[in-house]
């Protein structure tokens, strides 16, 4: 991280030989360095602090002074594992969590590498740069489901040369951790060149036993988020991982694992928390890093560890307490002024010295970009005619077959395999009088293959459902009507990605999300929430019993949570590691 102010223009503000640019008066600061309350002023020269005492400092009439008696002197929220592309981008998530005091995140970098590869990647960085606060990147070593050509698009020379960039402060999340536990040689040269850099390697172990997680660990991991109970959040700690307490949309795990802390009395120094990519509503309704901070005192964790896990134990973890993470010469002026220590909701934000945020309306404008600029691959390398063939929704299937494997999903995102007696129709399987059955298919966006299943408990009245959101960002495409199924895959196509849901012949649905498949366009974070509450609301009153739609999607496509997953390679049972209806040749597809 790079600061404006030099140490020597530092130093003459200290001495009161250097008029502050900026002056908070008599607040109290939270001293997370040393877990003290203290009543003291602050100084600040241009991004950066200055002094922070008891005496008055040299001021000028370009001056701006803040009194905030009454008031509490904070360091900026941190954010260490942030997914900025569920259905909001970085724009739009950043105009949203900056006024609500999270002046830093570290944010994953998968469906922008997946669609950007590293030229594309590197200029978007680049251009982020003008947005405000602290956006920084941790990059990924594989994506979330193998697929053909993978490791040829996350090659060693682009991956290692990302890690070079001052804004990736790391590695992010290796989602399929049994590669690390049988040393896959990539992944583990990598690791050990992003140590030699003095950054981090982010972990995800989830379902991950004790035994097993000592080879994670030694393999170079640092950090790890998916814990769900105390024990296993405290294995982590005594592992010497960063254990980072998750409360999100789809796990919202804080009444559990904070416990390790409530009733297991451990040191705090080496917890952080985090978010982890809650969808829209969420944060609308819970906040960001501040609700966690809110939740963890709520549950009963005293006021100074809650407020270190979120600024200076995150900043230690990502080696970057030179910088940021608490108020104190030197540092970045990442500062907040928060009227009390309830709520945790700024009052004022100041970032690298800005007043950038108060009473909760960003005050600062945010760059305005044309993100498929950056876009390599083609949102759909096909005709949208190929789409009209029924038989591309239908599940193949002989009346001499005992059962078909259908998904069963027993949570948001586990499913269970469920083996089904169905009757036959032409060659494939028949749900039409099976209530709470549906085709899935997923769909190459280059129209070479489709992969299939059946699955149940997902929702009973959908007609039909396409999505490029998903982990693959290929096209889903779920309902129990064959045409319907056609109708929302052929507006997606139109839309250059999205979400459509299809009643009949009527579009009920649409959510446009033409930035890799995932993302809006849009800056505004009301645009997302909308998208998302609409979405939710639909899918729900047609039976989706379940609260986070978006992880579902995204979930069902991926090769590492347990179940039966619809991946690229066809429908594979994770716990078998074995491939039940290998993905087709679309052109031997449509010859049928």
């Amino acid at each position: 991280m790079r600061q404006k102010a030099s140490r020597s223009e530092l130093i003459e503000v200290a001495q009161g030989r250097r008029p502050a640019d900026l002056i908070i008066k008599n607040g109290t600061v939270i001293n997370v360095y040393s877990g003290e309350l203290l009543k003291q002023n602050v100084a600040v020269y241009q991004d950066s602090i200055a002094y922070v005492g008891e005496r008055d400092v040299l001021s000028d009439e370009h001056t701006k002074i803040i009194d905030a008696e009454g008031m509490y002197v904070s360091p900026g929220f941190i954010e260490p594992h942030a997914h900025p592309w569920v259905i909001y981008n970085p724009v739009s998530m950043t105009r949203k969590v900056l006024p609500l005091g999270t002046t830093t995140t570290v944010n994953d970098n998968l469906f922008f590498y997946l669609h950007m590869g590293a030229a594309g990647f590197k200029k978007m960085v680049k251009d982020l740069k003008d947005l405000p606060g602290n956006f920084l990147w941790l990059v990924r070593l594989v994506s979330q489901a193998n697929f053909k050509g993978e490791r040829e698009w996350f090659n060693q020379k682009d991956v290692q040369e990302l890690l070079e960039l001052e804004e990736v402060v790391g590695t992010a999340e290796v989602t399929r951790w049994p590669l690390l536990y049988q040393a896959d040689s990539f992944l583990l040269d990598t690791i050990e060149v992003a140590k030699q850099k003095g950054k981090v390697v982010d972990g995800h172990t989830a379902g991950c036993s004790y035994e097993k997680l000592i080879s994670i660990a030694a393999s170079g991991v640092s950090a790890c988020h998916e814990a769900i109970t105390a024990k296993e959040a405290l294995d982590r700690l005594r592992l010497g991982m960063w254990t980072t307490l998750r409360n999100s949309s789809l796990r919202p795990d804080f009444p559990e694992v904070i416990k390790m802390i409530t009733e297991g009395k451990v040191s705090t120094h080496r917890i952080t928390m985090t978010t982890d990519g809650p969808h829209p509503g969420f944060i609308e309704k819970e906040g960001f890093v501040d609700g966690l901070i809110r939740r963890a005192v709520e549950l009963g964790v005293p006021v100074i560890n809650a407020l270190q896990m979120a600024t200076i134990n995150a900043a230690v973890y990502l080696r970057l307490d030179d910088y940021i993470g608490g108020i104190a010469p030197g540092k970045l002026a990442d500062i907040l002024l928060l009227p009390d220590l309830k709520y945790f909701r700024p009052d004022i934000v100041i970032s690298r010295g800005e007043v950038v945020a108060e009473q909760g309306n960003l005050l600062v404008s945010t760059p305005k970009l044309n993100w498929n600029q950056y876009v390599v691959r083609e949102p759909f390398a096909f005709s949208k005619q190929l789409l009209d063939d029924l038989n591309l929704y239908r599940y193949p299937y002989s009346s001499t077959e005992q059962t078909v494997p259908v998904a069963y999903f027993k949570s948001n995102v586990i499913t269970q395999r469920k083996d089904v007696k169905l009757p036959e129709a032409e060659g494939f399987a028949d749900i039409s009088g099976e209530e709470g059955l549906l085709y899935a298919s997923l769909i190459d966006r280059n129209g070479k293959w489709v992969s299939k299943a059946i699955l149940e408990r997902f929702a009973v009245h959908l007609d039909g459902m396409a999505s490029t959101y998903n982990t693959t960002t290929e096209l889903l495409v779920i309902g129990r009507n064959p045409k319907a199924m056609a109708q929302a895959a052929k507006r997606v196509h139109e839309l250059g990605g999205g979400i459509v849901i299809v009643d009949g012949e009527d579009i009920v649905v649409e959510i446009p999300l033409p930035f890799t498949g995932m993302m809006t366009d849009d800056s505004s974070f009301d645009q997302a929430v909308r998208y998302h509450d609409e979405l939710l609301a639909a899918v729900q009153q047609r039976g989706f019993p379940f609260h986070d739609i978006l992880y579902t999607l995204l979930f069902l496509t991926c090769d590492f949570l347990p179940g039966l997953r619809l991946i690229p390679f066809g429908l594979y049972d994770v716990k078998k590691n074995e491939m039940l209806l290998k993905a087709e040749p679309i052109k031997d597809q449509i010859a049928k």
